[in-house]
């Protein structure tokens, strides 16, 4: 069958409208005036003998046709660009792959581990972009990306990797420091570090939620020390400077080499978990999935070390 791909240009106009919301928006996204970007779409509507937008004071809305279309010409414009990347890379010869994820997750736990990705697979250059921002993997040119979430993301086939635990940790000098018989309640004769990163998150666990959960109802979790980082939290829990809130996945190695230990239970589960993504309905290149595979094959193997 022969693809008529006419007014390719006319569509990508569009598609970056409609997604944007304004032809400034898309003209600096294509690199383009917005007088061309509305010639091209313009043309489109003369092609297509119907409008595509219509203008609300200063806002563009779609027409009912053109909504029903855009998901399906996004998708084929974001089929197009992991293609040519593969063609790209291919064409160098260069075997890469980038990955977008959490700093904390990347510090923590993939960093230590990633060593053993280089040696089994030495012709792969990863490419690591720490954000908590959510990136939009297609028109990032990342590979596949790495979220802590509730697992549900809309274009994005998504993968449990590892659910995680929030329990308190601090500095094996600062428990030597307490009495033998040390209990829930006795946290709070002692700094508590609040974390930060996910206060905007009502259904997090907090001191105050984990105070309740270990049966202190009555007492308020000090203020203490707030960070906007949960490494830094883990960071000075382990320096002595109080006790922190920690999610199981980035102090497994804290714990496991000594710079910190659980005072006390419980381990609360969180609500969120690591999830494994890749845009929906595209196909990963060869060396996509090799790290997928490897990273799957080390989430499993660190959640059955982790198992009691």
């Amino acid at each position: 069958m022969v693809r008529r791909l006419t007014h390719l240009n006319a569509l990508r106009a569009f598609e970056s409208v409609a997604r944007s919301g304004s032809y400034v928006s898309a003209a600096n996204e294509l690199g383009v005036t917005p007088a061309a970007v509305g010639q091209q779409v313009r043309a489109l509507e003369a092609y297509l003998a119907a409008p595509l937008f219509e203008r609300h004071g200063r806002k563009l809305l779609l027409t009912e046709p053109a909504r029903a279309v855009l998901p399906e010409i996004a998708a084929a414009f974001d089929r197009l660009a992991v293609a040519t990347e593969h063609l790209r890379q291919s064409a160098r010869g260069a075997a890469r792959v980038a990955i977008t994820l959490p700093p904390s997750f990347a510090a923590k736990w993939l960093i230590p581990r990633i060593e053993r990705f280089r040696m089994a697979h030495p012709d792969i250059d990863l490419r690591l972009d720490t954000t908590d921002r959510l990136s939009d993997l297609p028109r990032e040119n990342f590979s596949v990306g790495i979220r802590y979430g509730t697992g549900r993301y809309p274009g994005l086939e998504s993968t449990l990797l590892m659910k995680e635990l929030v329990f308190p940790v601090c500095s094996p000098a600062l428990l030597a420091s307490a009495r033998k018989d040390f209990a829930p309640a006795d946290l709070l004769s002692f700094k508590l570090i609040h974390d930060t990163t996910l206060a905007s998150h009502a259904e997090f666990p907090t001191w105050a939620s984990w105070l309740k959960a270990a049966g202190i109802r009555k007492a308020k979790a000090p203020r203490g020390m707030t960070i906007n980082s949960s490494v830094m939290s883990l960071q000075a829990a382990a320096d002595g400077q109080g006790v922190a809130l920690a999610r199981s996945v980035i102090a497994a190695g804290d714990l496991r080499e000594g710079r910190l230990v659980a005072p006390v239970p419980p381990a609360l589960p969180s609500c969120y978990a690591y999830y494994l993504v890749y845009p929906s309905g595209l196909p990963l290149s060869r060396t996509a999935a090799l790290f997928c595979h490897w990273l799957k094959q080390e989430a499993a193997e660190f959640e059955q070390e982790q198992a009691p």
